[in-house]
């Protein structure tokens, strides 16, 4: 039995030699596979148009931890995310990087530079600043306990409910139906959601009305997210001062779009965080053996959930 390896070239030899090491198989590319009934696990970010060509295959495994992309799973196939604690503090230091951006200014002051101008503005401290994170997952509570450290006041929404989180300093984390007085007290709103039907939209027009006037964005969860007319919108009419985008729909952005060239606005082409291929294949490993042993598969995902 084996692994079929569909990812970044670059990778492949630093997958290779764990899974060897671990004394399992894996072929490199659709191409090398001698025997189709072979392949139990498949290691993607994109899976083959075909999986019905591989009859004996077990589970797909996500090579990053997004898997809204992927389309649903053939009966009996499971679907797990990579699990990888660089993945995680990587996306948290993106975080606080685009929230100290914000809120010190510096679309701001990066615009003045282009135009020669030397002009100071107010500062406030980090303790004035309320930060609200939606999604409280094991990023969102990385994100906001690190914020939470730099004096930032924090919160979070979460749909399994209120209360607060249970790491040592807690947050206090907001229920759904909570949901107005969560965003009315956030005045730099950070997205980590996962995508899902529900989650859609989910950064548009109501939700920007319902935030501080001037409030910032930072947006690192998905790009089906984000309404981009109500973006354009909201930073117009000064609901939205400015907005750090690591996400977009469609992606790659056009040369010429519109963000681009907004000052109020910084993007970053997808590179909050990268799988560490040793993780990863580290990861692919253990859901290998999991699955042989009849064990919970790390990572795996509901995917009417998105998680």
């Amino acid at each position: 039995m084996a692994l079929l390896f569909l990812s970044t070239p670059n990778r492949a030899p630093v997958w290779r030699a764990i899974l060897s090491e671990a004394g399992e198989t894996m072929f490199e590319g659709e191409e090398a596979v001698t025997d189709p009934a072979l392949v139990t696990e498949i290691a993607c970010w994109v899976p083959p148009k075909d999986l019905g060509r591989y009859p004996n295959l077990r589970a797909v495994i996500s090579v990053g931890a997004g898997v809204d992309h992927l389309p649903p799973m053939p009966p009996g196939v499971a679907l797990s995310r990579t699990l990888a604690p660089g993945i995680e503090a990587m996306v948290r230091d993106w975080v606080v990087m685009a929230t100290l951006l914000l809120h010190r200014d510096l679309p701001l002051y990066i615009d003045q530079a282009r135009q020669g101008l030397w002009r100071p503005h107010p500062v406030q401290p980090a303790t004035a600043r309320w930060v609200g994170i939606l999604g409280m997952g094991r990023i969102g509570r990385l994100a906001a306990h690190s914020l939470q450290a730099l004096g930032f006041d924090v919160a979070g929404l979460s749909r399994s409910g209120g209360g607060r989180d249970a790491e040592p300093g807690s947050v206090p984390v907001f229920a759904e139906g909570d949901v107005e007085a969560f965003l009315a007290r956030s005045d730099l709103l950070v997205c980590l959601l996962p995508l899902t039907s529900e989650t859609r939209g989910v950064l548009g027009a109501g939700t920007f009305a319902a935030l501080p006037a001037g409030a910032g964005l930072i947006h690192a969860g998905r790009g089906g997210h984000l309404d981009m007319p109500a973006l354009r919108e909201a930073l117009d009419t000064g609901r939205l001062s400015g907005a750090v985008l690591d996400v977009t729909d469609p992606e790659p952005l056009p040369a010429d779009h519109w963000l681009w060239r907004d000052p109020r606005v910084i993007v970053t082409p997808h590179v909050a965080a990268q799988t560490d291929p040793a993780e990863g294949a580290r990861h692919a490993l253990a859901v290998i053996r999991a699955l042989r042993l009849g064990i919970a598969v790390p990572g795996l995902v509901d995917q009417q959930k998105g998680y």
